[in-house]
């Protein structure tokens, strides 16, 4: 499994937001037309970030990412933002999550890309947290995918860990995984696992099986991690006991396909390793939060 720093990617972050204040302004020497002719930008005022529902908070270090961007486009004094919950914290709606002083027009200016931002990362953080309690004490983890919405990946893959979720691989290059098509490009699936072994030896390869045979060749053939996908709950039992009883050596054994909240615990008591769900990453609603002017 790929180990991944438990924290925010700043500079991930910081790039994230310039993009998305490029957006949302016009470019990098945009304007927000309607504050800028109503709000002088000597006015300073107080705002709180709100939780409008129940759930799990995460990012919401780019409140500041974000006003400091502001605050240099504007040219104006800085946002000052007191973070009053942690990241990976369960909220209630009415929770105040932050307290910002700053120019108003700044504060407004950078108001919908924040809670844009935000929004996003909570969202899948407490659809993640729905996931990791409905399998806990099974012995499995949850992991995401690569099923991210394009240029937010660090960042939505940082939400998932603060939902007590684990990240997978973050890309093509950390793991290997053969599927069906580099098995039929390969000619097989040792020759496949072959092939990149040799090419890139120090990269966890991970094999895509799809039954009880298909899983024994791949763990014959040298492979330590499964993707047993699309399995009922019987199938992957089996999979998993034909699989530990092939080898003494440590196999790590993942299901995914079809797996919805209600059966989770059916699949992670097969006995696998891991339960992987794009759904965490692809299908999260967001939170509600909202910015308040007092």
């Amino acid at each position: 499994m790929t180990r991944v720093d438990p924290g925010l990617d700043l500079a991930d972050a910081r790039d994230v937001v310039r993009r998305a204040l490029d957006e949302d302004l016009g470019g990098p020497d945009g304007v927000d037309v309607t504050s800028s002719a109503t709000i002088p930008l000597t006015d300073v005022r107080t705002a709180h970030v709100v939780a409008r529902a129940d759930g799990v908070v995460a990012g919401l270090a780019l409140f500041a990412l974000v006003w400091d961007d502001v605050a240099r486009r504007l040219q104006c004094p800085q946002v000052r933002v007191d973070q009053l919950v942690e990241d990976a914290a369960r909220v209630s709606r009415g929770d105040v999550l932050a307290r910002a002083v700053g120019p108003t027009q700044a504060l407004l200016v950078g108001e919908r890309t924040a809670l844009n931002l935000v929004s996003r990362l909570s969202g899948v953080a407490t659809h993640t947290r729905r996931w990791a309690d409905a399998q806990q004490g099974t012995g499995a983890q949850v992991l995401d995918t690569r099923k991210t919405t394009p240029g937010l990946r660090a960042l939505e893959k940082y939400a998932v860990r603060c939902g007590g979720g684990t990240n997978k691989r973050m890309g093509l290059y950390d793991v290997a995984m053969i599927k069906d098509n580099h098995k039929l490009a390969a000619g097989s699936v040792r020759a496949a696992y072959g092939a990149v072994r040799a090419t890139y030896p120090d990269v966890a390869v991970q094999v895509e099986v799809t039954t009880v045979a298909e899983a024994l060749e791949a763990v014959a053939a040298g492979s330590r991690f499964l993707l047993c996908d699309n399995m009922s709950v019987a199938l992957l039992r089996e999979t998993v006991v034909a699989v530990r009883a092939a080898t003494p050596e440590r196999v790590e054994i993942e299901g995914t396909g079809g797996l919805t909240l209600e059966r989770v615990r059916e699949y992670a008591a097969t006995g696998v390793d891991y339960l992987s769900v794009g759904g965490l990453t692809h299908s999260s609603p967001i939170l509600d939060i909202a910015l308040d002017l007092v």
